[in-house]
């Protein structure tokens, strides 16, 4: 919606700038979108007088003009046609930038003659498309006036409309509540009916249906259409509408003025002595203003006549039907139309006019016949004629029931601490009726429907600037913190995988229901019924195929080595309910130079990011047994961590090809998921002051041993026995082979251990080195029924 302040003072009596309207509008609740002010743009240009226009010494078509500006007398090279002495136009300074094209002047010479300066064609300022000369204006301008004012260029301020209220899409109505905020006084002229001079010969009638429950009109004979005066198309010009004619540009005019769409039919034109408002009827078409053909089928309201269909009935008007300059007898409609029809209407045919975004929001339904006849009031002003005698069929919705309003409710629910008759004021103001305790709201504010709207309706005028701040009680923090353990997981658990080089993700807690059952879900419990798209229909089990299907575009877009996690909550049961916390994270790591693709140092890699993870979460001592329970994983390529035997905490490895083939993603694409619901949490210890540090002065050793393990026993399994066996000495044992096949007894494999020992207080000697060694060799056959490999 967009309007002028000197449209706005018709209804507004202020003497308020264009900031201080924008601020008042802002406070009551208007969004202002843009304020475009010519004034600012034309800021460097001025009115200016040619004293003289003499032939260009070097130039059949320019000439010299000697120049009154407000910078004093110039010299300025000008081509136009009309440059002569005694004309008055605008003139633009060195430096000024050109609103046309962008040329910031220069002082330059044109064919040997510098100009200082240029003189202005409507079309090099943009107050007109195009242009035959420098602009004329009239001669009693005083030099130096701003080009804006001379030109009569106001700023134009532009708001959002809220869908609840239609009476802001007139300036009568932005009036209206500016004067509540104390803006200024209301003054919206008041509407005298015109007598009908004859009966009206076209006879209204309505359907049933409820499509249009009022319809007004009258028609005017002995009409002269033609263009609008300058005013009237100033007016329209300033909020970038273009004027068509007079008979149309009053019904626009009326449209933005009051907020009231009104239709003009070409009477000499209507057959059967009637009008008609009605559903439309099947493979019925109308062909609009628009030049485009619509189809009017059961659903979509029409006014027709003997001959069918003449218009979209509150969205757009017919061609059939269309005023022109021949026209000499004009029908006015005025009509009220439901707005659910008309806003469908409108989604179906594909049409917003101004009408129809009025009639889908609701018209004020007491705007009949006052609309009418200001319409009549300014076409007889224009066009001349004579008019009939008003007529009105069916009737328009009566206005919303009154209600109980107890005044001490504003400061319960807002704060404000305001009297009665402030309150009544702001209620008056604004159009309400109040009598005693009850409030009856006006015709054209049928969202208010209760005391809570009306708080708000005083809130907003008297400013949500006056809300007070009121600071909430203090409350004890909780001894524990205020996260739960889960969230301080989870928090815990953000910041060590961004640490690691991780992007965090956040996708849909849905996905495709055949990628869900993939991945263990798809329960028909789960599926939506109502799912934003049709490959996100059903809740997700898993997080991973989302961050697998993120990697995948990432590759696609030519970022092939992304790193994602996310963290938030699955659903595995059989209920949108039944759901758990989870940390997924996938990799999908450079292309290997391997003959068969394994890159086994990415898989150790995600391995050690995982137990570093876990570690940081407080995770307690997990048994990781090779081989992944769910089928996504690749076998060989996976392992689960278990807390006791049953409790799978953890699952990480390689993503299976099958999946991801299926998936349309290359691979590799590495990941793991933890579930949080199942991690127990941390004892609660005493704080113990850590001890001092101790350096290491002493440098540590390794040893190799390799072990036959029974072919069944896990290889991991003999980490653990072997750290065990001095914890003061050995400081990490880690797996670098697996060996199979010949030299090694069948049922049994070769596991080769890098022990690292770390001496703490001397040196070891041979011998003690020995005695470890043999400490180690018993400890981890205790424990798995390994032995040395001779």
């Amino acid at each position: 919606m967009k309007f002028t302040l000197s449209w706005l003072g018709e209804h507004l009596d202020t003497s308020a700038t264009v900031a201080e309207v924008v601020d008042a509008m802002t406070m009551a609740g208007l969004e202002v979108e843009h304020v475009e002010d010519p004034g600012a743009r034309l800021s460097d240009f001025s009115v200016a007088r040619i004293v003289e226009a003499v032939q260009h010494p070097n130039a059949d078509r320019l000439r010299v003009c000697q120049v009154d500006t407000v910078e004093g007398r110039k010299e300025i090279v000008c081509g136009a046609p009309n440059a002569r002495a005694g004309l008055t136009t605008i003139y633009a300074p060195i430096g000024a930038c050109i609103p046309a094209n962008g040329v910031v002047l220069e002082a330059r010479p044109v064919r040997g003659v510098v100009s200082n300066g240029m003189l202005c064609s409507a079309a090099e300022l943009q107050t007109a498309e195009e242009s035959d000369g420098i602009l004329e204006l009239d001669g009693g301008l005083a030099v130096g006036t701003h080009a804006a004012k001379a030109l009569g260029l106001e700023a134009v301020i532009d708001f959002e409309v809220t869908p609840n209220r239609p009476d802001w899409l007139g300036v009568d109505g932005i009036a209206r509540d500016l004067a509540a905020t104390g803006l200024g006084t209301l003054r919206t002229p008041a509407v005298t009916p015109v007598p009908g001079a004859f009966p009206c010969p076209v006879q209204i009638r309505l359907d049933d249906s409820g499509a249009c429950p009022a319809f007004a009109g009258r028609l005017i004979r002995g009409v002269r259409n033609g263009p609008s005066p300058d005013w009237l198309q100033q007016k329209l010009k300033s909020i970038g509408l273009r004027p068509i004619s007079a008979l149309v540009d009053i019904t626009n005019l009326i449209t933005f003025d009051r907020a009231r769409p009104l239709h003009v039919y070409d009477a000499g034109r209507l057959t059967g002595g009637w009008i008609e408002a009605r559903l439309g009827r099947q493979g019925e078409t109308v062909e609009a203003l628009d030049g485009k053909t619509y189809a009017a089928g059961p659903e979509i309201c029409v006014i027709g006549d003997v001959s069918g269909a003449l218009g979209l009935g509150g969205v757009m008007g017919g061609a059939s039907t269309g005023c022109s300059e021949t026209t000499t007898d004009v029908f006015i409609e005025s009509a009220w139309f439901d707005p659910i029809r008309i806003a469908q209407a409108g989604r179906t045919l594909g049409i917003s006019s101004d009408a129809q975004y009025r009639f889908a929001r609701g018209v004020d339904p007491e705007g009949l016949l006052p609309g009418l006849e200001l319409a009549t009031r300014l076409i007889l002003d224009i066009c001349g004629g004579e008019a009939s005698e008003a007529v009105l069929a069916g009737q328009a919705p009566t206005r919303p029931a009154p209600f109980p309003f107890d005044r001490t409710y504003v400061q319960s629910l807002s704060g404000l601490s305001l009297d009665r008759a402030r309150i009544d004021a702001i209620l008056s103001d604004l159009g309400f009726t109040l009598e005693g305790e009850t409030v009856a709201p006006p015709s054209w504010r049928r969202d208010v429907e209760g005391r809570a709207d009306l708080v708000e309706e005083v809130a907003r005028i008297a400013g949500y600037d006056a809300l007070p701040s009121t600071p909430l009680p203090p409350v004890a923090i909780p001894p524990g913190g205020v996260l739960t353990v889960r969230q301080g997981r989870m928090r815990i658990a953000r910041r060590a995988l961004a640490a690691a080089g991780f992007a965090e993700a956040v996708t849909w807690s849905f996905m495709k229901r055949a990628t869900a059952e993939r991945f263990g879900g798809g329960a028909p419990e789960l599926v939506l019924s109502n799912p934003i798209a049709a490959d996100l229909d059903c809740m997700r089990p898993s997080i991973l195929p989302n961050l697998i299907e993120a990697v995948g575009r990432n590759a696609r877009r030519g970022y092939p080595d992304a790193a994602l996690f996310e963290i938030g909550p699955i659903y595995r049961g059989d209920q949108p309910g039944d759901q758990s916390a989870v940390i997924a994270a996938v990799v999908s790591p450079h292309p290997s130079r391997r003959w068969d693709g394994r890159d086994d140092d990415a898989l150790f890699a995600l391995k050690g990011d995982l137990e570093a993870l876990l570690g940081e979460i407080s995770a307690p001592p997990l048994q990781t047994v090779q081989g992944a329970s769910s089928s996504w994983w690749s076998p060989g390529r996976s392992a689960r961590l278990q807390l006791g035997p049953k409790t799978v905490i953890a699952e990480f490895g390689e993503i299976h090809p099958v999946v991801l083939k299926a998936m349309d993603v290359d691979g590799p694409v590495l990941g793991f998921e933890i579930h949080l619901d199942l991690l127990p949490e941390p004892k609660r210890r005493d704080v113990k002051t850590r001890p001092a540090f101790q350096p290491l002065v002493l440098m540590p050793l390794s040893r190799d041993f390799a072990f036959l393990l029974p072919e069944a026993t896990p290889a991991g399994d003999l980490v653990r026995p072997i750290l065990a066996a001095d914890k003061a000495l050995v400081a990490e044992a880690r797996i670098f082979d697996i060996y199979q096949g010949p030299g090694v007894p069948e049922g049994f494999k070769s596991v080769a251990v890098e022990v690292r020992v770390q001496p703490r207080d001397q040196t070891l000697t041979e011998a003690d080195i020995e005695a470890l060694s043999d400490r180690i060799v018993a400890a981890a056959g205790k424990a798995t029924g390994a032995r040395l490999r001779g």
